[in-house]
């Protein structure tokens, strides 16, 4: 199962996407976290579908100096044999 996520709020240049890719690696989750030029963060996160809805909702929450104030959420294009290996930033 994968999800593209689309995070808004201060989520850059506040570890955000470190944090992200840390929690993905404790869920077994795979994809990546970049920053977009509009200030926000999109994320895709492909796994088992109970881990990518547990790091959905911890999108919610993110590194300690974020504020997440949205998270649009849509199902990722692909099929699930061809999930992203590992979880990176960029």
């Amino acid at each position: 199962m994968g999800k593209i996520c689309w995070v808004s709020g201060r989520v850059q240049g506040v570890y955000y996407r470190g944090a992200a890719a840390a929690r993905a690696r404790e869920l077994g989750i795979s994809g990546y976290a970049r920053n977009l030029a509009d200030g926000r963060v999109e994320v895709l996160a492909w796994g088992e579908e109970r881990a990518v809805e547990a790091f959905v909702g911890w999108l919610w929450i993110g590194s300690s100096a974020s504020s997440v104030i949205a998270v649009e959420v849509t199902d990722a294009p692909g099929g699930a044999d061809q999930p992203p290996e590992g979880f990176f930033t960029a």
